[in-house]
């Protein structure tokens, strides 16, 4: 019988959260071996493990993937959270793409210097409410399901409902004229392996503080 996961990053969010996120929700208990010294992450890269010498990293079946998107890929089709055929995993990938945009732009809001971080969630703001979330409302809109594609849970319904979870914590109004998109994360977080990955003392990670932030730094080296 294969082991857990095991899941090679920092204790934070980052770029490994959505993968955390799509473990939990497909059910799926994973471990995860935290970098906290820089000389960890350089073990790391002189035996070999990082191909493009960077995490997240994760071991699973006998395999040590890196690469976000390529991770997150392998995981849906692994536990069917990737559509049925060709064109439902298009509009998945279509789907997931816009949620990650939006995603870099709220997860790098933190490294943005102090004077330019106002403008700079202004203009996350209003992307947020006038681009991505009415397209999304459209797409729940335009068929009257429950999930984003082929009315069945896919990686896009979780990566869209961990997306506004973030989207929340920067102004939860931005939610306030979008009741699909609500009822949609109320939906996929009443999923019994959601609620439980939702619950305190579960391995989702708090927002990134300046403690966390200056941790991140000096573990990857970021001037």
């Amino acid at each position: 019988m294969a082991g857990k996961p095991k899941l090679h990053y920092f204790n934070g969010r980052g770029r490994m959260e959505c993968i955390r996120w799509l473990l939990a929700a497909a059910g799926v208990e994973f471990e995860e071996k935290f970098i906290e010294q820089p000389e960890d992450l350089d073990k790391l890269k002189s035996d070999g493990s990082l191909m493009f010498q960077q995490v997240p990293m994760v071991e699973i079946d006998g395999m040590k993937l890196v690469q976000t998107r390529a991770i997150l890929n392998y995981v849906a089709t692994k536990y069917n959270l990737y559509g049925k055929d060709m064109k439902e995993r298009a509009l998945i990938d279509m789907y997931s793409e816009g949620v990650a945009d939006l995603g870099d732009m709220i997860m790098l809001l933190p490294l943005c210097p102090p004077d330019q971080k106002d403008d700079k969630i202004a203009q996350i703001k209003e992307k947020t409410t006038n681009r991505y979330l009415p397209a999304f409302e459209k797409v729940l809109k335009s068929h009257g399901q429950d999930y984003l594609v082929g009315n069945k849970l896919s990686k896009a319904d979780i990566h869209l409902v961990e997306l506004l979870y973030y989207v929340e914590e920067l102004d939860p109004s931005l939610l306030a004229n979008f009741p699909l998109l609500k009822g949609l994360k109320t939906r996929v977080s009443n999923l019994p392996a959601v609620k439980k990955f939702l619950q305190p003392g579960s391995q989702r990670k708090p927002p990134m503080d300046e403690k966390k932030l200056e941790e991140a730094k000096r573990i990857f080296r970021i001037k």
